[in-house]
């Protein structure tokens, strides 16, 4: 299987690591040989569940025995979809009503970015330095990366980059503006959380100029903070919030909500304003509605907090500078590069799945399924630990 990987498939760097994969179950999985793997990775943040979760599971088979797929978004009333929808509005602030679903999060964007452009009849876009946004044209212009985007030029004009936490790039924010679009909690760039009500000062800025605030919540969203959305820490409501990742229990899914009024601007002049073929895909939404309610009824949230600190307790180590981020979305910072370098792979070895962050070079990722347990926790962090020392 792994040649054929090799020689077949696209890959997206010349050394992927080529596990080969058999069954994945709990917080594990399982390779050809049957060598087992905690995984402190969840899918890049897209499994809160963990693998195969039997809720899921069961949920799934009863929808497609049903029906997989039978029109294209928003043409045809189909019960999954539109339960999902109804939940996420439950949860979101009063300010939303109404979800769009999507493929994925980088189709989410896509989609905020042209609702923004339309409601406001502007072209200017902010976003962020060391933001990560996906890679379609539109999330790549608003990547604040540019080693990643050179090779890909032209693309959006009108764009502009301020420092996350700088209030005073806010000046950029202006009457030419059609949105801001931040990451709540920077993914790529270390897990950097906004400090002193750096939201709440963006967010008055918006509303100053007439501008919408985008809030991506594709990775601290559904639970991995400690609460449903990242941006509830923070005291505001964004115009926007774009969701995907764990939303669909490892199934492929984005959305992103807004208010009635606005949304209603992506059904007329023009009409399709956005379309999707398999958008609220009956499947996948049966998979996000099913995850959603256990998540809510397992009270997992409410165990967030407790397990953070169990990591930061287990993983003291000389090597480790600090931990950045929040909950279930940890980074532990090294002195530089060579040591992440070693430790992901020696931690494989080890039977630990540990990944690398997209910017932050001198970082690894912990990011576990949210129904982790406490000793798979201990387990984890001692063999990093037990990694570091072979430094």
């Amino acid at each position: 299987m792994l040649e054929d990987f090799l020689k077949y498939q696209a890959k997206t760097t010349p050394y992927p690591l080529g596990l080969e994969i058999e069954h994945a179950t709990g917080s594990y999985i399982f390779d050809t040989q049957g060598k087992s793997y905690l995984d402190f990775i969840a899918g890049v943040s897209a499994l809160p569940l963990g693998h195969s979760h039997p809720k899921v599971v069961t949920a799934l088979k009863s929808q497609i025995e049903k029906y997989m797929h039978v029109m294209v978004y928003g043409e045809f009333a189909q019960a999954p979809a539109v339960a999902l929808c109804k939940k996420l509005v439950e949860l979101l602030p009063k300010n939303h009503q109404v979800v769009y679903l999507t493929n994925s999060g980088t189709e989410a964007i896509e989609g905020a970015l042209k609702l923004a452009k339309r409601v406001t009849q502007r072209s200017g876009l902010i976003a962020a330095h060391r933001s990560y946004h996906g890679s379609t044209h539109g999330a790549l212009s608003l990547l604040g990366y540019e080693q990643q985007k050179k090779g890909f030029r032209p693309l959006l004009p009108g764009v502009q980059f301020l420092h996350f936490n700088a209030e005073e790039d806010l000046e950029q924010i202006d009457e030419n503006t059609a949105a801001v679009l931040l990451e709540t909690i920077q993914g790529g760039a270390g897990f950097i959380l906004p400090e002193e009500d750096y939201l709440k000062k963006v967010k008055k800025k918006c509303e100053k100029v007439g501008a919408l605030l985008i809030l991506d919540e594709i990775q601290p969203g559904f639970g991995r903070t400690g609460k449903m959305f990242g941006f509830e820490h923070f005291g505001i409501s964004p115009d926007i919030v774009v969701m995907g990742k764990a939303l669909g229990g490892g199934l492929p899914i984005g959305a992103f909500s807004a208010s009635k009024n606005l949304m209603r601007k992506l059904e007329d002049q023009p009409k399709l304003g956005h379309i999707t073929t398999f958008g609220g895909n009956p499947v996948i939404a049966t998979a996000a509605l099913t995850t959603i309610n256990e998540i809510l009824s397992s009270k997992l949230t409410n165990q967030i907090n407790q397990k953070e600190r169990i990591f930061r307790k287990n993983l003291k180590h000389p090597m480790i500078k600090n931990i950045s981020g929040k909950g279930l979305m940890l980074a532990p910072i090294f002195e530089h590069a060579k040591i992440p370098n070693f430790l992901v792979p020696r931690c494989i070895e080890k039977g630990l799945l540990l990944f690398w962050l997209l910017w932050e070079k001198n970082a690894i990722r912990i990011s576990p399924p949210l129904n982790i347990s406490e000793d798979e926790i201990i387990l984890g962090c001692k063999i990093i630990k037990e990694a570091l020392d072979e430094i």
